[in-house]
């Protein structure tokens, strides 16, 4: 008999001695077990801890297509989950199950839901968070934009460009830094002032490991490289801290042409009117002679 068809048939004798168990496994591969028991429970190669402070409300499903949804609500009593991790963002999309289980034969238990972690938000000593369903991805958007730039991530499927490329990538140190907003460091190698303007960084080492920020400007200011992220960085940055840095795109012709000879795996409509098109009409002294307009690549 399944673990699912087990619990059944103890809830209907019921002599069964129910407890929730949650799941959560981040992006980064960590994973973390609670339960609401007040003794520790082991499955699945996981020790769901107690006493971990975590409550889940009902979980709300339906039948067709649309989102079920849970909150879960708890207190950051566990080591293990911090409020600098969830303000740093490790905890966002994050794989979340829920069980029911018999905490006398832990075999006997049945997911009631799988989903993701949504919004996230912690103050104190506690946190709340919104559980997706899978549902979730129908509501995502799907298909082409049609854009005159293109619509390809630089590095994707699409796009095609291979970021382990030297030229398009490299690994540095925090030689000094600003706000946790910018930062000065030592390329690598040879690469041009704004080579890395509208790229990425990963860090690889120190309080940010494992998250990525966008970087806004690459600038050389009195004979030092200095980076400007978008957003400041969501844990302190830290002199020595390493990371490494990807190419930045501005998703026009132009660059995947000349910066990434890349043109054939282009996926925007440079040609495509502008706005300015649908309001245009004949004006006297102008040339209509029914030929498409020209457009600038340059």
């Amino acid at each position: 008999m399944s673990g699912s068809n087990t619990l059944q048939a103890k809830l209907r004798s019921g002599i069964a001695h129910i407890a929730r168990c949650w799941e959560v496994t981040r992006s980064d591969g960590v994973r973390f077990g609670f339960t609401d028991h007040d003794e520790p429970l082991s499955f699945d190669g996981l020790t769901f801890e107690a006493g971990a402070g975590l409550d889940a409300g009902t979980v709300e499903r339906s039948t067709g297509l649309s989102v079920d949804n849970a909150v879960a609500l708890g207190a950051l009593s566990s080591d293990r989950v911090t409020e600098a991790d969830i303000l740093a963002g490790r905890f966002d999309n994050a794989v979340v199950r829920q069980w029911l289980v018999d905490w006398t034969d832990v075999s006997a238990r049945r997911v009631v839901f799988e989903g993701s972690v949504g919004e996230l938000r912690a103050g104190g000593t506690a946190f709340e968070a919104e559980l997706r369903g899978k549902a979730e991805a129908l509501n995502q958007p799907v298909g082409r934009l049609f854009l005159q730039s293109c619509d390809a991530d630089l590095g994707d499927r699409a796009c095609g460009v291979d970021l382990t490329d030297p030229s398009l990538s490299a690994e540095s140190g925090v030689e000094a830094h600003e706000a946790q907003l910018r930062l000065r460091w030592i390329p690598s190698g040879d690469y041009d002032t704004g080579w890395f303007a509208g790229g990425a960084i990963t860090w690889l080492s120190g309080a940010n490991v494992g998250l990525r920020a966008r970087v806004r400007a690459d600038q050389t200011i009195e004979g030092a490289r200095w980076l400007t992220l978008w957003s400041e960085a969501r844990a302190p940055i830290a002199l020595g801290d390493t990371f490494r840095i990807t190419a930045g795109c501005d998703k026009s012709l132009r660059t995947c042409r000349a910066k990434f000879g890349n043109l054939l795996n282009f996926r925007g409509f440079p040609h495509m009117p502008g706005d300015d098109w649908v309001t245009a009409y004949p004006r006297t002294g102008e040339v209509h002679d029914g030929r498409s307009a020209h457009w600038n690549e340059d």
